[in-house]
């Protein structure tokens, strides 16, 4: 019963520590342009907050007695308490063209930074409370407890919290949740406090050897960044939603318990054969880029995550101290994870032209294990001993360097930019003339093109990949009225749908990312060569357009991605209707779903009949043209405008290729999406 008052709380804390990541989230990620940066940013604040409780607890521990200990964190309790409840409220929402990264931040110190910071030193404080009220129990099974709360709250968001309440709902409940859990903090404080730390105390210890601080430090910094940089391969090239951000930070958790819960270290000659296998196996599927579908990429990626954090934090766990340097210990973990976040989410964007982060997190993996080995005298390695063993790792190391290296280059043979902000990486590649293939440009991020031009003068007005005369926006602009027209574009690209405009015409491209107008503008001509006005409005288009009276656009184009990963929040019914409301009288919405793991059209055939717009998908071949295959929706317009579009489609010279139209008013039944809820689960391919 001793250990019930102290697991209770660290149970509760942990829980409600982790639950809060995914249930802000929701708030802020339509705010930031769905990015897959927000979470590496938001995850940069958590851990620098976990770092911030972690130091505090260390200082109360250490500078203060039992009973001062219990007065202090019971006032920091009720501070938090009183910040609440945590949703953000509208007047936080950022401006259009806002700095995200400096947004973010501000926005999760003002709504959870307090009730984060006293849940963040609860866990070490417990502990260390526990090993002085308990002498002889090892507070360790605490750590590997608070770590299965906060596993249990990574599992319970996506699959019950989620689809069951909304947002708001989720917050209010959360803030109650906190004011239960901090009486129950509130009794082991006190239980705490009744221990007279004069007779039963417990000894700091020796002080750590520098090797043990610094691996204290280095193991989980590189555990961070492996825990970021999987995330981003996963969330770049499907969607940027809680639910991939959830898994991987599920595994990372599954790791602490698995190392932290016994009382040996796990055995290395079982787990470091096991990493290997995940750098090679990770190696292999970034350098020949195999195509497995998303329930391969999250298989693969979650299985090698989870053996090397296995192993970084078995490392660490191996030479933890004494109780009595508990809260040190947990500090300069806390400190590596910190590190980690802001090597990935500040530092690589602002250095590395491309995203480097895996490739290198895999290479310094291998090398620091392998310095623990040979620096460890208890290790049947260490010194070098057995050199054909060392002998075989050297080259295991080498041929991982040799790997990556010749990965960057193959991907990177024909670029003339590469470049890197916070909403992702583009790369402009240049087929020359004169090498038996056309002349062209194309920019592409991460995975997926984007765009691309064929740059001999008599064919620059050609529009290409998605966009082709075939492609169901081509159809749909040739169906407009002849009239003048003005034609809003969420998502700017390359600038290929420019290649459409008329004289008289307004275009008018909404993108969130300034890097790509310039992009458009400095390597590509669909911009300038266009007789339209072609005009770019920056910042997010939903903001944007929420603050606009409406634009009277005869069509809307939607077509914002970051690789292949769908913005979330442009599809929601909230989104969706607000782009309708910008539709002059018989205008139309065309949204561009081209997907190689998700199939989108259930989603938007639930809106059209919430929204009561007319909706049909075109689907469009590849062809020697420069087209790609794409596949489009098209809601709204007069009831004559799918068979205009049918009948034009019927004379291109790709319908023979299989171009396909069908009204989008049976299928695959799914939950509307809106800003409370989304379920990717439901739409995978």
């Amino acid at each position: 019963m001793r250990v019930l008052p102290f697991a209770a709380p660290v149970l509760a804390g942990a829980f409600l520590l982790f639950l809060v990541q995914p249930l802000i989230a929701r708030f802020i990620l339509p705010w930031f342009g769905g990015a897959a940066g927000v979470w590496s940013v938001a995850m940069l604040f958590f851990q620098a907050v976990l770092l911030a409780g972690y130091g505090y607890a260390h200082l109360l521990t250490t500078r203060l007695g039992s009973r001062a200990q219990c007065v202090v964190h019971c006032v920091v309790l009720a501070a938090a308490a009183i910040s609440l409840p945590i949703a953000p409220s509208e007047w936080m929402k950022p401006s259009p063209d806002a700095a995200p990264t400096a947004g973010i931040l501000f926005l999760l110190a003002a709504t959870v930074g307090a009730p984060y910071f006293a849940l963040s030193a609860t866990g070490p404080l417990l502990q260390a409370w526990f090993a002085r009220a308990v002498p002889g129990r090892s507070p360790y099974p605490l750590y590997a407890l608070s770590n299965f709360g906060s596993l249990l709250a990574l599992v319970a968001y996506p699959f019950v919290l989620e689809p069951a309440w909304g947002r708001g709902t989720q917050a209010i409940a959360w803030s109650w949740a906190f004011g239960a859990f901090a009486l129950l903090c509130a009794g082991a404080a006190l239980l705490a406090a009744r221990v007279n730390t004069q007779q039963v105390g417990v000894q700091a210890g020796p002080a750590a050897p520098r090797r043990s601080m610094v691996l204290w430090i280095a193991l989980p910094a590189l555990a961070s960044t492996l825990l970021l940089a999987y995330t981003h391969e996963l969330c770049v090239d499907v969607a940027s939603v809680p639910m991939l951000w959830v898994l991987p930070l599920a595994l990372y958790l599954v790791s602490f318990i698995v190392t932290f819960a016994g009382r040996k270290p796990l055995p290395r000659f079982v787990w470091y054969p096991v990493a290997a296998i995940a750098i090679a196996a990770t190696s292999m599927v970034m350098a020949w880029r195999l195509d497995v579908s998303v329930q391969g990429a999250v298989i693969c990626h979650g299985l090698c995550l989870l053996a090397l954090c296995v192993v970084l934090h078995g490392e660490a766990f191996r030479i933890r101290p004494v109780a009595g340097r508990l809260t040190q210990f947990y500090l300069c973990v806390s400190l590596g994870g910190v590190l980690g976040g802001l090597f990935v989410a500040v530092l690589a964007p602002l250095v590395f032209p491309a995203h480097l982060e895996l490739p290198l997190a895999l290479v310094f993996s291998a090398l620091l294990l392998g310095w623990v080995l040979w620096s460890d005298p208890a290790s049947p390695l260490g010194g070098g001993k057995v050199r054909p063993v060392w002998g075989l790792v050297g080259a295991g190391v080498g041929g991982l360097v040799f790997a990556q290296v010749w990965n960057f280059l193959q991907d990177h043979e024909n670029s003339v930019l590469l470049t890197r902000n916070f909403y992702g990486t583009y790369m402009v590649a240049e087929t020359p003339a004169g090498q038996g293939q056309p002349w062209f440009r194309s920019l592409s991020s991460g995975t997926t093109q984007h765009g691309s031009q064929f740059m001999e003068p008599e064919y620059r007005d050609w529009p290409t990949t998605y966009y082709a005369r075939h492609s169901g926006i081509g159809l749909a602009l040739h169906c407009l009225p002849s009239r003048p027209r003005r034609v809003g574009v969420v998502g700017l690209g390359v600038g290929t749908l420019a290649a459409y405009g008329r004289k008289g015409d307004l275009y008018r491209f909404y993108e969130i990312n300034p890097r790509c107008e310039q992009i458009a503008r400095d390597y590509f001509f669909f911009l300038q060569d266009s007789p339209a006005d072609c005009q770019v409005i920056l910042g997010d288009a939903r903001l944007s357009m929420e603050g606009q009276e409406p634009q009277q656009f005869d069509l809307i184009a939607l077509d914002a991605f970051t690789s292949d990963s769908i913005p979330v929040h442009l599809l929601t019914l909230e989104a969706l209707g607000m782009f309708a409301g910008h539709l002059a009288p018989g205008g139309v919405l065309c949204v561009h779903i081209s997907n190689r793991h998700l199939d989108l059209a259930p989603v938007l055939r639930e809106a059209s009949q919430q929204l009561r717009l007319s909706a049909f998908e075109v689907e469009s071949p590849r062809d020697d043209s420069g087209a790609n295959g794409a596949l489009w929706v098209i809601l709204g317009g007069d009831s004559d405008f799918e068979a205009q579009v049918t009948e034009l489609a019927k004379h291109t010279p790709a319908w023979s290729l299989g171009t396909r139209i069908q009204r989008l008013d049976r299928g695959k039944r799914v939950r509307p999406w809106t800003d409370d809820y989304s379920n990717l689960f439901e739409v995978l391919r």
